[in-house]
This record gives C-alpha cells, sequence and structure tokens, in this order.
C-alpha cells in the first residue's frame, strides 16, 4: 500500500458529502438530514449534482439549499451518476470526499468513525455496509435477499465481516489526493463506477478498507420490474468492467449467468430428455427452501416474496451479463438512459 504524506492525513480541513441526485424525491430530505447532524471535528458541506428529474426533487434540493447555507447545488445535465459524483468532486471545498446516494441514510457517527479510520489506516477509501431496510413488504423481501449469500454471494458490503483490505466498499469516504491521483470516476461507465474506480486506487498502489462500523440504511427497489432492470444492469456493467480490467473476474461474478445458462438448456432440453428437468426445478426448490431459511422471523408477506426476489435478481443479473453489448468508447451517449442512481 502506498501510504499518503502524514501531513495529509484528515483530520479537521473538512468534509466534503457529494451526492449524484435524480428523482429521488421521496428520500432526499432524509438522507440529506442524515448527513447534515453528523457530528465531526471540522467543517462540513453536502454538495448535491442535480440530473434532470422527472419529479419534484429540485424543489426539496432547492429548499434544502435554502435551508442550510452548507447545501450547494451543482448541475448534472446527463444525470448520468459517475459525471454527477466528478461534476460535485470538482465543487468539493475539502480534502475529505464523502459518497452518499439520495435514498441512503447515513448511520450516526458515519463519518466521524470514517475520518478516524482513514487515519488510523492511511487507505485512500474506507466504507463499510450497505444495510438494506425496507419500508413494504416487497422491500423488506428484497432487503432479507441483500443480506444473504444466496442472494448476492460473500460480499462484505452487503452483509458484514471482518476490517480489512477489501476489492471494493459501499459508497465510500476518500482522500481528496486519491481522487486527483486516479482522476476520478471513469464517466463512461453507467453502472459499476464504484468498483471499477476502486480498482484504479488498488492497481496505483492505495488501499481500499472496508470497516463494519461504518453502515448506510439503503432503501431498496419497490418492485420486480425495477429490481430486474436495476440486477441487468449490474450484470451488463460487471461485464464491462471485466474487459476493461483483464483478471477482474471471479467464480462470484461467474455464477448467474452460468445459473441462467443452465436453468434455460434444462428447461428447453427437458422436453427433448425429460431428466434435464432437474436442473429447473432444482433451482426453484433451492431458492425455495433458501428462501425460507434467510426469511426466518419475518412476516407471511415478506416470506412469500422472498423466492421469486432472489430467482429476480439473479436471473436479471446473469441475462445481464451474458447480452452486455456496451463499448466504452462508442455506447456511453447510447447508455445515457440508465441513469436512476445505485
Amino acid at each position: 500500500m502506498e501510504s499518503v504524506p502524514k501531513s495529509e492525513t484528515p483530520s479537521a480541513d473538512g468534509v466534503s458529502v457529494i451526492m449524484p441526485i435524480l428523482d429521488e424525491e421521496r428520500h432526499l430530505a432524509e438522507s440529506v438530514a442524515a448527513v447534515l447532524a453528523q457530528d465531526v471535528p471540522c467543517p462540513l458541506e453536502v454538495i448535491l449534482a442535480l440530473g434532470p428529474s422527472g419529479d419534484r426533487t429540485d424543489e426539496v434540493a432547492e429548499a434544502l439549499a435554502r435551508a442550510d447555507d452548507r447545501v450547494t447545488l451543482v448541475a448534472n445535465p446527463s444525470g448520468r451518476t459517475p459525471e454527477g459524483l466528478n461534476a460535485a468532486i470538482g465543487a468539493a471545498s475539502y480534502d475529505v470526499v464523502a459518497r452518499v446516494d439520495g435514498h441512503g441514510i447515513l448511520s450516526d457517527g458515519y463519518l466521524a468513525t470514517a475520518l478516524r479510520t482513514l487515519a488510523e489506516t492511511e487507505a485512500a477509501n474506507v466504507g463499510g455496509i450497505m444495510d438494506a431496510e425496507g419500508t413494504t413488504d416487497f422491500e423488506r423481501a428484497v432487503a432479507v435477499a441483500m443480506k444473504s449469500k444466496l442472494g448476492v454471494g460473500g460480499v462484505k458490503f452487503k452483509q458484514g465481516g471482518a476490517a480489512g483490505p477489501a476489492d471494493t466498499v459501499y459508497l465510500g469516504v476518500f482522500r481528496r489526493s486519491w481522487l486527483d491521483k486516479v482522476g476520478g470516476y471513469d464517466p463512461r461507465f453507467t453502472r459499476a463506477q464504484d468498483w471499477e474506480m476502486n480498482y484504479r486506487i488498488r492497481s496505483a498502489g492505495g488501499a481500499v478498507w472496508f470497516t463494519p462500523q461504518l453502515k448506510v440504511t439503503y432503501r431498496p427497489r419497490g418492485s420486480f420490474r425495477a429490481l430486474a432492470r436495476q440486477y441487468r444492469q449490474y450484470g451488463q456493467w460487471r461485464r464491462v468492467v471485466a474487459r476493461q480490467h483483464k483478471g477482474s473476474i471471479n467464480a462470484r461474478y461467474l455464477a448467474p449467468p452460468t445459473a441462467l445458462v443452465a436453468i434455460a438448456v434444462g428447461t428447453v432440453g427437458g422436453f427433448v430428455w425429460r431428466p434435464l428437468w432437474v436442473v429447473p426445478a432444482g433451482y426453484l426448490g433451492a431458492i425455495t427452501a433458501g428462501g425460507a431459511a434467510i426469511s426466518r422471523g419475518a412476516g407471511p408477506a415478506v416470506r412469500v416474496r422472498v423466492p421469486p426476489v432472489l430467482a429476480t435478481m439473479h436471473l436479471s443479473w446473469g441475462w445481464g451479463f451474458l447480452t452486455s453489448r456496451i463499448r466504452l468508447t462508442e455506447d456511453v451517449q447510447r447508455t445515457s438512459s440508465d441513469r436512476r442512481v445505485a
């Protein structure tokens, strides 16, 4: 790990919280309030990069800026997440930059813990747990799936684990010097921009550090359609990262497309040779039994939704990965309609 000089150890310069915002009328005020309530021993600012929302997000943002002069608004005409993040970084005043999304709620002490962790580890970026928490039965079912290995594999930032180096973390609190060093977020990545930039940070000698002490409440998607679209995009863009950075893929990322192919072959082939139907039947049985196990203690309306939620996540991710045709040099504008922030 390449050390940042002690003179750059974040302590009192300040924290710039950057937030790419698009269609976040529902949660934006709650999210910003959680940031402004953070108790940190230095100045704090919040920079909202506003995309072309179709709801009342801009009105909510303007009201927040009028109510507190620590809130600054910048334009993000494309509405794309990486461009919004870079615009907010460009307007940032301080040497520590924390990413927060418009539907994420910081836990008490989040920024103070992040500052302390940056200083203790000399990491380039620190982050913690994406704590999915739903407000409807469907969202609660998604939260159950997202917190399980059955749903997302062994992902520390969704399930927790011991503190230490990681490939990536949720959102992230960065030393500004490292953002400048790697050139910020790659604007070509509609999705997976966090993973991709953390890969560049690690390749340049910086450490990405996970700690379970950092927790952000995350509001899951509210419908099967929205969830399928989200996970399809995840699969598409993880394939792009794999093409861009050879050797960055592993077995966990190959599991959903492999499962999808096996299920499709088993389903179609079963009409020719019936024993092949054991594959889709086995998958259905696995998500049914596994869904019942991971949702133990939840209400019936949540539990019944968990198996189809798991299938939606797995198969949409796999389909996106298998069908991804995105080429970075030519498809950035074409994919700009996929603008919803993660």
